[in-house]
This record gives structure tokens, C-alpha cells and sequence, in this order.
């Protein structure tokens, strides 16, 4: 079957060329108005801008040891790590790097299963971090809170449970980084919220370069760490926690099953990516937005109505370059602010693993609209209900591109064809 087929009754019937997913999309149904997923919107009070929720910058103290954060100042962007607790209340940053409280996989899963205990640097951090009274508190807060949803609540937090339960702050390998605002500059109601596509060009480059420096540094970090997912997920119904704009980065041991078959795909046609990829795009009118380094297109074969953004240069993420990522981040900022803050959406990246050499590959996001569930009929034949095809949505998102570029707050980015 060829990867995009559209029948007689106008179902379009694909297969996604990476991941041999097979999804439909049926007449109709794409016509449904998007749900509403926010609830008890109301007037925003001056408390709740800066403390809705744990990510916020009056609320740091209610997330982990922060590892690096990046400040804007007028030459640009500093970069700085291993605060004491102290300082890090002292003043807001743009972007946090921390770890993940709840981590899938935990400090114990490499402690134990691979010897990992993050060297001589994580137990600086340590040291540096419990130096003062402020952050041996906060640390002991931290541990009674992952205690209490263990059920292991315990009124005797001695030394040595409090050093097993705490080295993961330092040693860990889920790393958050999050941004700054959880509403956008003046809001006054609590649907402003800032997400991607709120974001300038220019934080959202600083967004996507802070995330890149951070997967560098737990693959390096950890030479057990085969891969490093990187997501991020807006908004409830796409899995967030939180309603604040952050992306998780999670190292793993093993390349998973898809990779896998990607890289076997690699190695019997080393043009896989651009001849399903931007080849396939333009063949069948699916470019959204292009620029000099990277080109966004609807996707083939989604289980949900999907962005694909792909760098034109191949390579590790940090080896691509300034311009690369810059020109790859404005597409992304732009496929996020057509769809909007109010839709939920998953952010996949994927990328070439340093673990597997030789293999080359671009840095692909896709940017999923979680706006169906799939269910029964999913579960029993495999075959994927999407909403919105292809061509539907890449309409959807040139028509919205037209009016963001005319109110001048796109990046680098030349929007596909309208007609």
C-alpha cells in the first residue's frame, strides 16, 4: 500500500513510512469543531501569576535542586548552573533545567541495574546544594513529599534514608526544563496561558538550544544511556501536569523498538528520510512552512492529526549549528502558534543517537493535536481512526500562518503554497 492513498468516497487511507502505523480518516468527521479542554476559566488575580502552579517562579521551592538555568540579559543569553537554594529564589530565569520529581525511570533503576551514581560531579552538586540551610531544608521537604505518594510517609527522616531518597536530585537522568511564564504577559484570565506558540523567535531558540544542551549532557553524562527521549506535552488531555509550558528529557538503556526498525530502514536506503519525508511532502501538496535549514509538512500516518519538522542538514542535535536550530526552531514556534494555545498537543522529538555510529539522521519534532481517542475499534484491528487528514490540516495551518506573519511574529519562516 502506498504510504498516502486517497478512495473514491474521500477516505484517505496512510501508512506511516517510519513506523508502519496504518490510520484513516474518514469524510466528515474532520469537520467537527476542536474541543474545549480548560474548565472554571476566571479573572486572574496578581497571586496567581506568579504561583498557579509548582513550576511557577514564585513557587520554586516546591520542585527539585535546579541544575541550570538561562537568563536573558542584553547581549543575550547567560547560562548558569549549581546555584545554591538561595540563590535560585533570589531572582526569576526564562528556562530551568531540573529533574523530574517522579522520574520514569528512577535513580535506583541505573544505581542498581548499571552501578551508575552520577561520578564525582553529581556529588559536588550535592555538597554544594546541602551547604546551606535553606537547601538542606528544602531538600528534606522534597523527600517527605516522594515519601507521602510512596505511602512511606515517615515522622524519623534519618541521614541515611534522607541521602538514599535524595540522590536522585543530583544523579538523576529525567531532566525538566522549564519555561518561565505560566500566562502570557498581561494576561487577565487564566486561558492566557503561554505556551510554544506564545513564545518570541527568539526565547523559543533559546527554548529549543537549552533543551539540546541538556540531552548532550545526560548522554554524557551516563554512559549507559543509549537514548534520550525528549517531549513535551501541553495541556491535560495531551498529559501534562501542569499547564505550564516545559519539555522533559528521559534517558533510557535501550533503543526502542521503532528506532530499531528505523535504523535497519537506514541502512538498506540511506535516503529513507528525505524521500518519506520532505520528498513525499511536496509530492503529494503537503508543505506547511519552509526556510534555508529545515521544512515543516503535514505528517503520513499519525494516530493523531501531526506536524513533522525536519532539519535538511543531518547529524547529532548539537553538531547541527546555530543557524540549523534556529531556522528548525522558528518552524516549530510558528506549526505552534497557528494551532493555538487551547489545543493539546504532544511534542516528539527524534533524533540520531549517538550510541549507533554511522547512522545519520535530520532532527524531526513532530507536533501532535490530541484531539481524539482512540478506542475500541483502535484495540481490535490496529487500524487507526485520525479526525483531520493530511491535506485538511496543512489547509488549517497555511490559512493561520498568513494572518501570524502579517502581524509580524513569526521567525524565518515561508509558508507553504495556498493554493
Amino acid at each position: 500500500m502506498e504510504p498516502l492513498l486517497r478512495l473514491p468516497d474521500g477516505t484517505v487511507k496512510q501508512i506511516n513510512p517510519f513506523s508502519g502505523t496504518e490510520v484513516w480518516t474518514v469524510p466528515g468527521r474532520g469537520n467537527r469543531p476542536l474541543p474545549s479542554v480548560l474548565d472554571d476559566v476566571h479573572s486572574l488575580t496578581e497571586h496567581e501569576i506568579r504561583n498557579r502552579c509548582a513550576f511557577c517562579e514564585g513557587r520554586y521551592l516546591e520542585t527539585t535542586p535546579e541544575r541550570t538555568r538561562w537568563t536573558r540579559v542584553e547581549s543575550g543569553w547567560v547560562e548558569t548552573s549549581d546555584l545554591t537554594a538561595d540563590e535560585v529564589i533570589a531572582a526569576p530565569a526564562e528556562f530551568r533545567r531540573i529533574p523530574n520529581l517522579f522520574e520514569i525511570l528512577s535513580y535506583d533503576y541505573w544505581h542498581l541495574n548499571h552501578g551508575y551514581d552520577g561520578g564525582p560531579a553529581a556529588l559536588e552538586r550535592e555538597e554544594h546544594y546541602l551547604s546551606t540551610e535553606l537547601g538542606r531544608r528544602h531538600v528534606r521537604d522534597l523527600v517527605r513529599t516522594r515519601l507521602k505518594a510512596k505511602g512511606e510517609e515517615s515522622a524519623d527522616l534519618d541521614d541515611d534514608l534522607l541521602q538514599n531518597e535524595s540522590r536522585g536530585f543530583f544523579a538523576g537522568c529525567h531532566d525538566v526544563i522549564v519555561a518561565r511564564r505560566h500566562y502570557v504577559d498581561g494576561a487577565t484570565r487564566t486561558d492566557q496561558l503561554a505556551s510554544s506558540g506564545t513564545l518570541s523567535p527568539h526565547e523559543h531558540t533559546a527554548f529549543v538550544r537549552a533543551t539540546v544542551s541538556s540531552a548532550r549532557r545526560l548522554y554524557e553524562g551516563n554512559p549507559h544511556a543509549q537514548y534520550v527521549s525528549i517531549f513535551q506535552n501541553w495541556l491535560a488531555p495531551a498529559g501534562a501536569s501542569f499547564e505550564h509550558l516545559h519539555k522533559q528529557l528521559v534517558a533510557i538503556d535501550r533503543i526502542g523498538g521503532r528506532l530499531r526498525g528505523e535504523i535497519a530502514k537506514w541502512r538498506k536506503d540511506p535516503e529513507i528520510y528525505r524521500r518519506f519525508g520532505p520528498d513525499l511532502a511536496r509530492t503529494h501538496g503537503l508543505v506547511i512552512a519552509e526556510n534555508e535549514h529545515a521544512i515543516a509538512f503535514a505528517g503520513v500516518g499519525h494516530r493523531y492529526p501531526g506536524i513533522d519538522v525536519f532539519t535538511k542538514a543531518d547529524g547529532l542535535p548539537w553538531e547541527l549549528g546555530d543557524e540549523v536550530l534556529r531556522g528548525w526552531s522558528d518552524l516549530v514556534h510558528a506549526c505552534h502558534a497557528a494551532t493555538g494555545v487551547l489545543v493539546p498537543t504532544n511534542e516528539e522529538w527524534h533524533h540520531q543517537p549517538p550510541s549507533v555510529p554511522g547512522v545519520r539522521m535530520p532532527l524531526r519534532a513532530v507536533i501532535k493535536w490530541r484531539i481524539n481517542n482512540p478506542a475500541g475499534f483502535e484495540g481490535g484491528t490496529g487500524v487507526f481512526v485520525n479526525t483531520i487528514d493530511p491535506w485538511t490540516l496543512r489547509e488549517r495551518l497555511v490559512d493561520r500562518l498568513g494572518d501570524l506573519r502579517s502581524d509580524g511574529v513569526l521567525g524565518e519562516v515561508e509558508r507553504g503554497s495556498t493554493t
